[in-house]
C-alpha cells in the first residue's frame, strides 16, 4: 500500500499541481481574512472570529476538491495505466485507501498554511483556541468526506475533466440539501423532511465552526467516508474482475 501512497504523493508534489492548489487556496483564504478584518469596527484591538470565515471556506473547497480528486482513477484510465493498477498484487482495498490517504495529505498541506492567520490575529487581538480547534476538526471531517465523494466520482468517469465537472455539480448541489429540506413542499411531510435533513452536512459543519463537537456529527462524517470508500472499492473491484 505504501508504494501506491508514495507514487500518488509524487504525482502531486513532484509537479506544480499541489503547490498551485495550495497557492490558490491561500489566495482565496487571504481575501476572506482581509475582508473579515476590513469589516471590523476600528478599535484598539481586533475582535475577530474565524467562525464565519471557516464556513465560507467551504465554497472554495467545493471548487478545489473535485480538481484534487479528479485524477484519482480517471487519470489512470485516460493514460492507460489502469491495467497495471488492476493487475498489481496489491488488493483493491489497499489501492483505494492509499489514494485516499494521499489526497488527505495534500488537503492537510493546503490547510496547514492557514495556521499563520490565527497567529497574526493573536498578535493584535484574542483567538478563542477551543473554537479554532473545533473549526479545524470540522473542516477536516467535511473535506475528508468530500474527498471520498470525489474519488467515487472519479472511479466512474473516463477522463479527469469530466470527473471534475461532475464533482463540482454534485458537491455544489449537496450544499443545498438542508435548504431543500426546509422548502414549504418538503415541510408538509415531516418524516421525509427528517430523512433529507439527516443527509445534510452543512448544519453539522456549522456546529464545528461555532466551537461545538458532537458525537453524532463525528459519526455522520465517519460513516459517510466509510460508505463512499466502500462504494469506490466495489466499483474498482468490479472493473478489476471484468478485466479478468
Amino acid at each position: 500500500m505504501f508504494p501506491i501512497y508514495k507514487k500518488e504523493l509524487q504525482s502531486f508534489f513532484y509537479t506544480p499541481f499541489a503547490y498551485a492548489m495550495a497557492a490558490l487556496f491561500m489566495l482565496l483564504f487571504s481575501l476572506s481574512f482581509s475582508t473579515g478584518i476590513a469589516q471590523i469596527e476600528e478599535t484598539n484591538t481586533w475582535a475577530f472570529s474565524f467562525t464565519e470565515m471557516f464556513y465560507s471556506v467551504i465554497l472554495y473547497f467545493i471548487f478545489l476538491i473535485p480538481i484534487l480528486t479528479m485524477r484519482t482513477f480517471a487519470d489512470e484510465r485516460k493514460n492507460g495505466t489502469e491495467v497495471l493498477l488492476m493487475t498489481s498484487p496489491v488488493s483493491t482495498a489497499k489501492i483505494v485507501i492509499a489514494k485516499f490517504l494521499a489526497n488527505i495529505t495534500v488537503y492537510l498541506f493546503m490547510l496547514a498554511g492557514t495556521v499563520v492567520f490565527p497567529i497574526i490575529t493573536s498578535m493584535k487581538g484574542e483567538v478563542v483556541v477551543s473554537q479554532l480547534i473545533c473549526a479545524y476538526i470540522g473542516i477536516f471531517c467535511w473535506g475528508a468526506m468530500y474527498i471520498a465523494l470525489g474519488m467515487l466520482i472519479s472511479s466512474f468517469m473516463e477522463t479527469p475533466v469530466i470527473a471534475a465537472i461532475v464533482g463540482e455539480v454534485i458537491m455544489f448541489g449537496l450544499l443545498f440539501v438542508d435548504d431543500l429540506a426546509n422548502t414549504p413542499f418538503i415541510s408538509q411531510y415531516p418524516k421525509l423532511q427528517s430523512v433529507i435533513y439527516a443527509f445534510a452536512a452543512q448544519p453539522r459543519f456549522a456546529y464545528f465552526s461555532e466551537g461545538f463537537i458532537r458525537l453524532s456529527d463525528l459519526v455522520f462524517f465517519a460513516s459517510a467516508i466509510i460508505v463512499l470508500l466502500v462504494w469506490t472499492y466495489i466499483t474498482i473491484e468490479k472493473r478489476r474482475w471484468n478485466r479478468g
